[in-house]
C-alpha cells in the first residue's frame, strides 16, 4: 500500500535522505526508527506532499499523494500533534476537518467519542494536555475512514492508559486490513506494538524486515543458579557467553539453543529471555560503528 524508491533529498551540500526504498504491506504496522537527524521526518514529510524530493518517488495505493483526490479519504496523516489551532475547541477541530473531507458533520460527533475526548469536544485546544492533543490528531488522521495511517510519535506525551489505547486501536486497524507507518522514540512500545521494522540512520536505510527477524539477532539473557557452571556448559557447546554486571549471561545464540543446552547439563534456569530486545538491536544498527 505504501512503496518508498530511491527517495533521496539534498539540502545544499546537506544529503538528509540518501536512496532510501522500502515497503509497508496491507495489514501490518510498520514501525520506522532511528535517531534524530537520521532522515525520519524528511522521509515522512515526502511521503505526505509537504517536501518535495530530490529524487525518487512515493506511491500509496499506486499514486502519489499530491495526485489523490482527497488524500485524507485514504491516507490518515498526524505528523505533529501540537501543531492544531489552540483557540479552536477539540469539535470545531474535527468539524472543520470533516468539512474538508466531504464527511459527515455528525462524525466528528462519533469520533471525539471513540478517541475518548467526548467529555472536552467543548474545550479550546489550546487547554489540552499534549496526550489530549495527541487523541484528536489521531481522531483527525482516522475521520476520513482512511486504509493508510501515518503517525509520527503519536504516543509522546500520553500516560500509560492511553499508550494501551492506541496500541490496541492501531493493531485492530492493521487486523481489519489497514497498513500503518509508526514512528517513535519509545522503542519499548514500538516493539509491543509493530510487526515489522524499518531503520535509517545517516540517511540511509540500514534494516528492513520483521520484527522477529530483527530480534533474533540480539541473543538471548539467561540467569542461572550456577552461572559459572552453566558458563562452561554453553562453551562447550559452542555458544559464546558473557557475563553481564547483574550476574547473568548475554549468549549469542536462540533461547531454544540455550534452554536444551541448559536442561542437557541439569542447569537450573531462573530468567531466559531475549537479549536487549529491540533497544538493543537499535543501538547496535545506528551507532557510530555500525554506520
Amino acid at each position: 500500500m505504501i512503496n518508498v524508491e530511491n527517495l533521496t533529498k539534498r539540502y545544499a551540500h546537506h544529503l538528509a535522505v540518501d536512496n532510501v526504498s522500502f515497503r509497508c504491506e496491507v495489514g501490518s504496522i510498520t514501525g520506522f526508527l532511528g535517531p534524530n537527524g537520521a532522515g525520519k521526518s524528511t522521509t515522512l514529510r515526502m511521503l505526505t506532499g509537504l517536501t518535495p524530493p530530490t529524487s525518487g518517488h512515493v506511491t500509496i495505493d499506486g499514486s502519489s499523494y499530491a495526485r489523490l483526490p482527497n488524500p485524507g479519504r485514504l491516507i490518515g496523516v498526524m505528523l505533529d500533534a501540537a501543531a492544531q489551532h489552540p483557540g479552536r475547541t477539540g469539535l470545531e477541530t474535527l468539524k472543520l476537518t470533516a468539512r474538508l473531507l466531504d464527511v459527515p458533520a455528525k462524525e466528528a460527533v462519533q469520533m471525539l467519542d471513540r478517541v475518548g475526548l467526548a467529555g472536552a469536544a467543548k474545550r479550546r485546544v489550546g487547554n489540552y494536555s499534549l496526550g489530549m492533543r495527541q487523541r484528536l490528531g489521531i481522531g483527525n488522521a482516522l475521520l476520513g475512514d482512511p486504509s493508510v495511517l501515518v503517525l509520527d510519535e503519536p504516543a509522546n506525551g500520553m500516560d500509560p492508559e492511553g499508550i494501551r489505547w492506541m496500541r490496541g486501536l492501531l493493531q485492530d486497524f492493521a487486523a481489519g486490513g489497514g497498513t500503518v507507518l509508526l514512528s517513535s522514540h519509545l522503542l519499548g512500545e514500538v516493539q509491543a506494538t509493530v510487526d515489522r521494522l524499518v531503520v535509517i540512520g545517516n540517511g540511509r536505510i540500514v534494516a528492513d524486515g520483521s520484527l522477529d527477524e530483527m530480534l533474533a539477532g540480539s541473543g538471548t539473557v539467561v540467569r542461572a543458579v550456577d552461572g559459572p557452571a552453566l558458563a562452561a556448559a554453553l562453551a562447550g557447546a559452542g555458544l559464546t557467553a558473557t557475563t553481564r554486571d547483574d550476574g547473568s549471561l548475554h549468549v549469542v545464540g536462540s533461547a531454544e539453543e540455550v534452554g536444551r543446552v541448559a536442561a542437557a547439563s541439569g542447569a537450573v534456569l531462573t530468567a531466559l529471555g531475549e537479549g536487549g530486545g529491540l533497544e538493543d538491536v537499535f543501538f547496535r544498527l545506528t551507532s557510530p560503528a555500525a554506520a
